[in-house]
């Protein structure tokens, strides 16, 4: 009963013109469906029209209770792929067809199932058996797993870049991927170099991150787009073999110049930051058109 006040509330404040008494957009636990009463939404100059201004602005309402993200496959901890799942959406050619058969057809009930239409996920099993077919590169730096502040940010960079799939063409932004260094996002307080003296900020020690994974893409059909040095030399890579980011600031970029997807695997554990590339392999590179 509560749920159905707070939505109550909730519908009168987004739908001032409609009578918050009348509305009763309910959700069906058991038949995992939304329900809709149409008469909040009928003419009231004339009764045999519907208001489509009315019917719009719940079309945008349902949109938002009905969708769910899809979940690409994944490579899990243990080496095994985990399937992938479809999303939801609303599927609005056949909502708007429903209410207007549901309506002008005479009937009693007005109710009616929301209908939903399944969003494929990017990445599936079969793309991911494919793509792993193929190892491309592999690079290993070391980290004082003893420093659990700079391993604790190591640990969320690798995570975030890990099962990443770049399809052909398509560009990698180290900052895009990982995201915003925060505290609210589990990220912590270690040394970072800032225009060559050391320094402590949130998310210290994620460049030994973006520097593993620049050593590991930088081969042939990899396009680096952008990479920046640190100010002064860092102890994880060869000299000049760096790349160091900032939220605000530099990022690593790259772009894959194969026919076939790429995908990056990276893992913390045990003092060593590991990133390998995979592809299919039917791979190769992107001919040039001739003129």
């Amino acid at each position: 009963m509560r749920m159905v006040v707070l939505l109550l509330i909730f519908l009168f404040l987004f739908f001032p013109h409609i009578s918050h008494a009348s509305v009763m957009e309910l959700y069906d636990e058991q038949k995992d469906s939304w329900l809709i009463d149409l008469k909040p939404y009928i003419f009231e100059m004339d009764e045999a029209l519907l208001n489509w201004n009315d019917i719009e602005d719940l079309t945008k309402y349902m949109q938002k209770q009905v969708y769910q993200k899809p979940k690409n496959a994944y490579i899990a901890k243990n080496g095994e792929i985990v399937k992938e799942k479809p999303g939801l959406a609303l599927d609005v050619n056949e909502f708007h067809t429903l209410i207007n058969e549901f309506y002008y057809s005479g009937a009693d009930n007005k109710r009616l199932h929301v209908p939903k239409q399944k969003i494929p996920a990017r990445v599936n099993e079969e793309l991911l058996k494919e793509i792993t077919e193929k190892e491309l590169n592999r690079f290993t730096t070391r980290f004082r797993k003893g420093n659990i502040e700079r391993t604790r940010n190591i640990e969320l960079a690798a995570d975030a870049i890990n099962n990443t799939v770049i399809f052909p063409g398509e560009h990698f932004s180290f900052n895009e991927i990982v995201g915003e260094r925060t505290k609210e996002r589990g990220y912590l307080p270690a040394p970072v170099i800032v225009k060559g003296e050391f320094s402590e900020d949130i998310g210290g020690g994620i460049c030994q991150v973006s520097s593993t994974l620049f050593n590991a893409v930088d081969l042939q059909g990899i396009e680096i787009t952008e990479r920046y040095a640190h100010s002064r030399e860092v102890p994880y890579v060869p000299k000049g073999r760096d790349a160091t980011v900032s939220w605000w600031g530099p990022d690593f970029a790259f772009r894959n110049k194969f026919n076939q997807p790429v995908l990056i695997q990276a893992r913390a554990i045990g003092g060593e930051m590991t990133v390998a590339v995979y592809t299919s392999n039917d791979a190769t590179l992107f001919q040039a058109k001739r003129p």
